[in-house]
């Protein structure tokens, strides 16, 4: 999954790389802006200047005649001295140059040397720009200043103007948030004003309300088919009990009013744990603290013996220690009516073994098995028998939706023996 800021933190980050950014802008282009400017006026200052410096001295050939320039050094030598010049000068053409040199006091200073070469008269006028240098330091040290007050105050804008452009927004999710928790719906258009925000929160109240009505039907739909259905499960019950009492009915009869007993019993609970799905809500047993699932597992064994038909599979049922779970016994029974059902029908000869005990049943088979990768796309809706492929199988998906419901986990893994292992473990993780 990309990570992505909060809307509040991009609206910041980007108001501050804003004003960042142009402050910096406008900082260099200052910086540009003035050495451009500073060095091309002092570049022309000198040229000019040199170049008065020699018309001088044509005029005032006397080597003792003032020149009055007090801010530069000048130099010139007629063409009978040109071996004077210093050694490092003579190599430079008319034209400004960057060079140090000795200032006045003593020190190595940058200057900016003027040169003017005649037939006659070469002429050197220099001009110390450590100043310049300075002011270009302290010009740089105060437009850094400013770039950092102007980078804390885009930050704190972009704060104050986050928060007030989010307002909205966050009020909206913390209302959700708090409409979700209460499982309450409510009109979320109201607090808000006619603009972006209002809008949404219109376009939220329309699909709570859908939402609402579908669930409300919903639940009102499993309510009114598991009343009915009841009913007719009830008739069924009670003259299966009836018949069973008759003096004169066969064995073979009697296995099949049996079998419809148990049928009746299997549709009970089932009714009763699509009913707690639907609601998403647990329930405690009705007749106790506890559901003893080694006496469930008896029961469903009993019922689902029907799917073994004359198959030479051989079951075993072994209890290593006691089991219970706060849950009722129909839900109990679903679930493990799935795992052991299907071990029963995917099993053709073998062996099934049921095992109870340490918070968990286990049910192992000698059928053909299931691949490791598989295992998981078993318990999706539409997947089913011994290899994935979509129909109709509704079971493990109903066992995985009771598991959530209840905190409980259920697992298949292949067999290293061959065949499959479903586990259903009680302990309660929620």
């Amino acid at each position: 999954m990309r990570y992505r800021h909060r809307l509040r933190s991009r609206i910041i980050i980007s108001f501050a790389l804003f004003g960042l950014g142009l402050t910096a802008l406008f900082a260099v282009a200052t910086i540009y802006l003035r050495a451009r400017l500073e060095d091309q006026l002092i570049n022309n200052t000198l040229q000019r200047e040199v170049k008065n410096f020699v018309d001088f001295k044509r005029d005032n050939p006397d080597p003792n005649a003032p020149w009055a320039m007090s801010l530069y050094l000048a130099d010139i030598y007629s063409a009978r001295k040109f071996a004077n010049v210093p050694f490092a000068w003579q190599k430079y053409d008319t034209g400004v140059y960057d060079i140090e040199g000795i200032g006045r006091e003593g020190k190595i200073r940058p200057f900016k040397l003027a040169v003017y070469k005649a037939d006659d008269y070469w002429a050197f006028l220099q001009f110390d720009i450590s100043t310049q240098k300075l002011n270009e330091r302290q010009l740089l040290t105060a437009l850094g200043v400013t770039v950092l007050l102007f980078a804390v105050f885009s930050l704190v804008i972009g704060f104050w103007l986050s928060a007030r452009v989010m307002s909205p927004v966050t009020q909206l999710a913390r209302r959700v948030r708090a409409m979700s928790r209460s499982g309450e719906p409510e009109s979320l258009k109201k607090h808000f004003a006619n603009d972006e925000v209002g809008e949404l929160a219109s376009v939220l109240d329309d699909y709570s309300t859908r939402l609402t009505e579908i669930v409300q039907r919903d639940r009102e739909f499993n309510a009114d088919v598991s009343h009915e259905l009841r009913t007719p499960l009830s008739v069924i019950a009670s003259t299966t009990e009836l018949l069973q009492a008759s003096p004169d009915l066969t064995d073979k009869v009697r296995e099949r009013l049996k079998r419809i007993e148990r049928a009746v019993r299997q549709s009970s609970e089932l009714i009763d744990a699509l009913l707690l799905l639907s609601r998403r809500e647990r329930q405690a047993p009705t007749d106790g603290d506890s559901t003893d699932v080694a006496k469930v597992v008896e029961q469903v064994v009993d019922a689902q013996r029907p799917h073994l038909s004359n198959k030479p599979v051989d079951v075993r049922v072994e209890f290593e220690q006691p089991l219970a779970t706060p849950a009722p016994s129909s839900v109990v029974a679903v679930a493990l009516s799935n795992l052991i059902g299907n071990a029963f029908k995917y099993t053709p000869s073998g062996e099934v073994i049921v095992t109870v005990g340490h918070g968990r049943v286990t049910i192992e088979d000698s059928g053909p098995g299931i691949k490791q990768e598989d295992a998981e796309k078993l318990f999706e809706r539409g997947v089913r028998g011994t290899t994935v492929g979509k129909g109709g199988g509704l079971g493990l998906a109903i066992v995985r939706r009771l598991c959530e419901l209840y905190g409980w986990k259920v697992a298949l893994a292949p067999r290293p023996q061959g065949g499959a292992t479903a586990t259903l473990d009680f302990c309660d993780r929620s």
